[in-house]
């Protein structure tokens, strides 16, 4: 018998993007209680381009779970994690994916379960770097009282959490700034939000800030550090390394649809019909079991995260 798949987008009220065929965020609109349906979510300011990365992926899946009872798909968005938490705690989300961060704010929230580690462009674990201007005198996070430093976003695992989070771990207090104009106290750490990796660069370089802090994989990339940036930058420290991305599902989930979901995801790299499906699906090239190693890593974010919103937000 086929299989038969419906995917369903649900635009939440304050997301307001006219796509034809998308409903409001209603009871109705996903019901609580099919236990047919597999529902993937995702936290987005862009839910007409992340329903295309997610569909393939949910369109592979779902068949492949009929033997557990999923006959069906459906894909609901969230305007920010408070939004993403509620619907895991109300059953209104099975599956999720992300970053190791906000993944560890889901699961304190609401008890969303790390269910495999996600390999994104062949890389599973990354780390953040500091970075300065080679003439500006700073050698070492020891050295960065008095100092500026540039963030990405609030949201942001390896630009902001993680980093942050080893700055509180060396005893440093950070305080927001208004500007770039904005000057920090003798004994704090100012900091600011860039909002991309780009300006991150482009702000230390030109001398806006005195550190920037990103990946190791965005330092590689010219187009977020142009190689004219990085000549007149030096890296002066980096945090631990940590899962670059995280699959994790409601904790009331059904086991039996758990684990089958576990089993699909980690065998379809082997799986040449998951092909396409995977690389649009934010560069996967596999998904992983979550090794000792990696959960203590997952653990620390916890806690940096957990340190970041108590003592600086």
């Amino acid at each position: 018998m086929t299989v038969r798949l419906s995917c369903l987008v649900v635009l939440l009220i304050g997301l307001a993007l006219p796509v034809p065929g998308w409903a409001d965020d209603t009871p109705a609109a996903v019901p609580v209680d099919d236990a047919h349906v597999l529902v993937l979510g995702r936290i987005s300011d862009d839910p007409k381009a992340h329903f295309e990365q997610l569909k393939p992926l949910l369109d592979y899946v779902v068949p492949r779970l009929a033997d557990v009872g999923i006959r069906e798909g459906r894909i609901l968005m969230a305007k920010d994690p408070q939004q993403m938490a509620s619907y895991l705690r109300r059953g209104r989300v099975d599956w999720i994916t992300e970053t190791a961060g906000t993944a560890m704010v889901m699961h304190e929230r609401a008890g969303a379960v790390p269910l495999v580690l996600t390999e994104r462009d062949g890389t599973s674990h990354y780390h953040s770097l500091f970075f300065a201007r080679r003439d500006s005198g700073l050698g070492s996070l020891d050295e960065l009282a008095g100092h500026s430093v540039a963030f990405q976003r609030p949201s942001s695992t390896s630009a902001y959490f993680v980093p942050a989070a080893a700055m509180l771990d060396r005893g440093l207090v950070l305080e927001m700034l208004l500007s770039p104009m904005d000057h920090a106290g003798a004994d704090s750490v100012g900091y600011l939000f860039a909002r991309s990796e780009l300006n991150i660069s482009t702000w230390v370089h030109k001398r806006l800030v005195d550190v920037g802090v990103m990946s190791n994989l965005d330092w590689d990339n010219p187009r977020r550090m142009p190689p004219a940036f990085k000549d007149d930058l030096v890296v002066i420290g980096k945090t631990h390394e940590f899962p670059r991305a995280v699959e994790l599902v409601r904790a009331n989930m059904d086991p039996r649809v758990r684990e089958r979901l576990r089993e699909v995801l980690m065998a379809a790299a082997d799986d040449p019909a998951a092909g396409d499906a995977m690389k649009r699906f934010f560069g996967t090239t596999r998904f992983l079991a979550i090794d000792a190693a990696s959960m203590q890593a997952l653990d620390r974010v916890a806690a940096g995260v957990g340190r970041v919103r108590a003592d600086v937000e």
